[in-house]
């Protein structure tokens, strides 16, 4: 489903309310919240949300479990950094275990850190299907998504959760959970903001299928487990009906 708000701070609080109803009915089903954080600049508004009043003592944070959707392989000072900017909007002012932290680590090569992310998330959900209780994900102006660019490898990847990706454009290697592990996500939640991505926005939703193109596409994991926040901006191509409210092509 697609819903669109006036503006990134009203599509902000809609995503920090998915937020908190998500936490609560996770512990209460299963004893924890796992959720995979997105990077960018667009969700920054809502982990600030998250870590103010009064959402913070909403949540039991003591049974959250944080993971990233994607990580730049770099300092973790450095500014470029996706961990660091959810530190500092978010998991520095909430009282989560740093036990319940999973970070991706680039210490050493990006591919033994995709590597050893895969294990973690294996080990983590132990027995299990490994399977998010939320994975948020913002869309570049070029329909990426996570770290899953244009024309690049990890588009074809079927087995791996974790994979090492490299994009030439920013001379860089990331690390980024791959289309299969996130379509088995209990919900997935789109964050899309700003002018500069409405074509790419109509590309990804109502143009034809393809995800070398477009990677965005390649995150189906059902209607009933996928949402779109996007602002009017964003939105503008969609062409939606006055509600501001349609359905993904399927």
């Amino acid at each position: 489903m697609i819903f669109t708000y006036q503006d990134l701070e009203t599509l902000s609080r809609a995503a920090a309310s998915i937020f908190l109803e998500q936490a609560g009915q996770s512990v209460s089903d299963h004893g924890y919240f796992a959720v995979a954080l997105a990077g960018g600049q667009t969700p920054r508004r809502l982990y600030s949300l998250l870590a103010g009043s009064p959402v913070r003592e909403q949540i039991r944070w003591e049974a959250v479990h944080i993971f990233w959707g994607d990580e730049r392989c770099v300092a973790g000072d450095d500014p470029r950094s996706n961990a660091r900017m959810a530190r500092l909007s978010l998991l520095d002012h909430v009282p989560l275990p740093a036990e319940n932290i999973h970070p991706i680590c680039c210490e050493q090569s990006p591919k033994e850190a995709a590597v050893q992310y895969h294990a973690e998330i294996k080990t983590f959900f132990d027995a299990k299907a490994p399977a998010f209780d939320l994975v948020l994900l913002g869309m570049g102006d070029n329909a990426h998504t996570a770290s899953l660019f244009p024309h690049t490898p990890v588009l074809d990847e079927t087995e791996r959760w974790a994979a090492e990706v490299y994009v030439p454009e920013q001379d860089m290697y990331r690390v980024t959970l791959t289309a299969p592990i996130i379509n088995q996500a209990k919900e997935v939640l789109f964050l899309v903001s700003g002018s500069k991505k409405a074509k790419a926005l109509q590309q990804v939703l109502r143009g034809p299928f393809h995800p070398h193109d477009f990677p965005a596409q390649l995150i189906r994991p059902g209607v009933d487990r996928i949402r779109w926040l996007v602002d009017r901006d964003a939105a503008d191509k969609l062409n939606l009906d006055p509600g501001g409210r349609d359905s993904p092509s399927p």
